[in-house]
């Protein structure tokens, strides 16, 4: 399958991949775990607020992470209730003592309760940021996405394990895999603009135009 990558990352000291700066914000990633497990860090270029996605494991690395930045770390959402994307979550809340937040249909599977428990449409502030929650329901009952839009409009979504490059995050049924294409299809691909990237919790960023003509054929496929 053709997919078009954000600009290529190098790489900080302590193995801290760095993926952009769009102006307002940096966004920064550390791949941890067996499972390679995407970690981001958004800063806010104003104020130095940071918001972790996904304390998935390996909190020392992740702690390299938070100082290549700000060195604070005011937020960290958890993308969905999955083990292998908070096994560190316990370690940095003692370390940093952030807000914690997660979709409310899977707050209770986490290891530590989130202070907010997020819902479709709500919004995080990080600093002067401002990232839209989605929810996309089907991975997991409370997995959500994150959108960051820029000063440009140039949005930036972190989609956890619901959508990577090729389809789909899994699902465990058919109900939940129609339930997770069903808000792929309105609440990402009928919102946001083909140079969209998306930056999954495995593996390489995409875009949505690189994905989106294929959304009939993971429809057809049933994955």
């Amino acid at each position: 399958m053709a997919d078009t990558t954000p600009d290529p990352a190098h790489v900080e000291p302590g193995g801290v991949a760095w993926l952009e700066d769009l102006g307002t914000a940096q966004v920064r990633k550390a791949s941890v775990s067996e499972m390679d497990n995407n970690c981001y860090l958004v800063t806010c270029h104003q104020t130095g607020a940071q918001l972790l996605i996904d304390a998935a494991a390996d909190a020392e690395r992740l702690r390299d992470l938070v100082n290549a930045g700000s060195g604070q770390l005011t937020t960290v959402v958890t993308t969905h209730q999955h083990w292998d994307h908070h096994r560190a979550l316990g370690a940095l809340v003692d370390t940093y003592a952030p807000r914690t937040a997660a979709g409310a249909p899977d707050a209770s599977a986490l290891p530590v309760l989130p202070d907010v428990e997020l819902t479709h449409g709500d919004r995080i502030t990080v600093g002067e940021l401002v990232l839209d929650v989605i929810a996309l329901r089907g991975h997991t009952p409370g997995s959500i996405a994150l959108a960051l839009t820029d000063g440009a409009g140039r949005a930036r979504l972190f989609t956890g394990d619901s959508l990577f490059p090729g389809g789909p995050g899994k699902t465990p049924d058919a109900s939940a895999f129609t339930s997770l294409m069903d808000d792929l299809e309105a609440r990402v691909f009928d919102v946001y603009p083909d140079a969209t990237v998306v930056h999954p919790g495995h593996g390489d960023s995409t875009t949505l135009g690189a994905q989106r003509p294929h959304l009939a054929e993971w429809r057809a496929r049933g994955w």
